[in-house]
């Protein structure tokens, strides 16, 4: 098995302070950390050289966001029930909305396929207290979506297969999409078709959960060698392709969700409930369109 890091190395705090932290993404322009504080309802920014400064205000109690190929940000807006397209110069764009006339429940998880198609999650954790605003539950059921590059939306799997859809990422070559059930504590794998249908769903991980360490499955992506990284109790967990459980990194607080950034993409950066840090290591990420 390649090196997917130094086991003597631990995590470092850069920032803490926060309300609960999520969402990171790395601006590989600017060269910096992109994240959300969704109850301060303010997106911020981190770099080395300044520390933490803050992007947006009000952010809608944004939490997950990325880039598309473009350098346009991303952002699923609890607040809004949205996913919202900004590009560089703060211009917004509602891209998803409604589904069949009905109000999104709060779009959560995002990431983007070289097709330019957008792939999300959305449960209702921004419709309850504290990650939103406390509002009745409109859809009933929570989905997983697909934005197509003509804008048009699409439910991917069967209405009632999750009981809270989280995180998700694509394999390296895209032919697969992992997505978790955070209330479920488990990862389920789809095959994707060419047009960006999802086939053969097959249980990938389950047991994502203990009674005495904190931590769930929220955010997950895969390293470039197909290995699935996901937040869990204690930290980080990563199984290889096989759904084998392979390693695991301890963070001090929560572990939320987690980005690769750095000017060589080596470095981890985990958002974990007030604080955030970073952890480098030997293995990058799978090339997202916005890495370049």
């Amino acid at each position: 098995m390649a090196s997917l890091r130094d086991p003597s190395l631990t995590v470092r705090m850069i920032a803490t302070g926060f309300l609960f932290t999520e969402g990171p993404v790395w601006d590989r322009h600017a060269g910096e950390l992109v994240f959300s504080d969704i109850p301060g309802d303010v997106r911020l920014r981190w770099n080395a050289l300044t520390g933490v400064r803050e992007d947006r205000r009000p952010s809608f109690n944004g939490n997950g966001l990325t880039y598309d190929a473009s350098g346009r940000l991303l952002v699923c807006e609890h607040a809004t029930s949205s996913v919202v397209r900004e590009d560089r110069d703060g211009t917004r764009e509602t891209i998803a909305t409604h589904f069949e006339g009905t109000e999104l429940n709060s779009p959560n998880d995002i990431i983007v396929r070289s097709d330019g198609s957008i792939f999300f999650t959305d449960p209702w954790y921004g419709r309850l207290p504290h990650h939103g605003i406390e509002r009745d539950l409109q859809l009933g059921w929570q989905g997983v979506f697909r934005i197509d590059p003509d804008g048009s939306l699409h439910l991917v799997v069967d209405r009632d297969l999750f009981e809270t859809p989280n995180g998700l990422c694509f394999s390296p070559d895209e032919t697969i999409l992992y997505v978790n059930d955070t209330e479920r504590a488990v990862i389920r794998r789809f095959d994707v078709g060419a047009d960006g249908s999802l086939s053969n769903h097959q249980l990938f991980a389950e047991g994502l959960r203990s009674d005495d360490v904190a931590g769930v499955a929220d955010g997950m992506k895969c390293d470039e060698l197909g290995n699935v990284w996901v937040t869990a109790p204690g930290g980080l967990w990563i199984f290889d392709p096989n759904g084998t459980k392979i390693d695991a990194i301890d963070v001090p607080q929560l572990a939320t969700n987690f980005t690769w950034g750095g000017p060589d993409w080596r470095t981890v950066f985990i958002t974990a409930s007030t604080s955030v840090y970073t952890l480098d290591v030997e293995v990058g990420p799978r090339r997202e369109p916005y890495m370049g």
